[in-house]
């Protein structure tokens, strides 16, 4: 039994390596299988919130090292059913990561999906998934659109927080500097 449970030991660990080794150069810092988007830098958490290519790599990086799919540089090179699991879960981290950003500005109080590890998020996208589609992110009272926002279907107040991401990134930025 102790040969088994080393042998997923191993496993686990080597996901974890081939997920997390490009982040760890990349970003200069440790990352490991319980991560979750709460424990990323400030730096780190707005280079991964910004829409573009360079967080996309970045994702495909993680999301490609776990799913062992090669470098994120293949991705354009694996076939159609392979890159829709990669992006889908690279939609669902983006917007996680983007709520936590919200978090961190105060704008959330709390979001569905948050208490996940990236790889609980990339190896169970359909669990997390349902459970981000039915339940909606908690707006601070404090923000000046609580009300509005309390109003809202779950699917439009999803809407509402993707609308202010480039809003929340302008007012996160300065924290950077400190």
């Amino acid at each position: 039994m102790s040969q088994i449970l080393d042998l997923n030991a191993y496993r686990n660990r080597l996901a974890e390596e081939r997920s997390f080794g490009p982040w760890q150069k990349r970003f200069g810092e440790s990352y490991g299988a319980r991560t979750r988007v709460a424990d990323l830098s400030d730096t780190t958490l707005y280079f991964l919130a910004r829409p573009g290519e360079a967080a996309a790599v970045a994702y495909y990086e993680l999301i490609m090292g776990f799913l062992d799919l090669g470098k994120a540089a293949k991705f354009s090179y694996l076939d159609k059913r392979d890159q829709l699991h990669v992006v889908d879960r690279h939609l669902l981290l983006a917007d996680q990561v983007r709520f936590e950003l919200m978090r961190r500005l105060g704008w959330l109080t709390r979001f569905p999906g948050q208490e996940y590890s990236f790889l609980e998020m990339i190896g169970n996208l359909e669990t997390v998934r349902a459970e981000t589609r039915e339940e909606s992110a908690t707006l601070a009272e404090s923000h000046p659109d609580c009300q509005a926002y309390s109003e809202l279907s779950t699917a439009d107040k999803q809407v509402f927080l993707r609308r202010r991401l480039l809003k929340a990134l302008e007012e996160f930025r300065p924290r950077l500097s400190k």
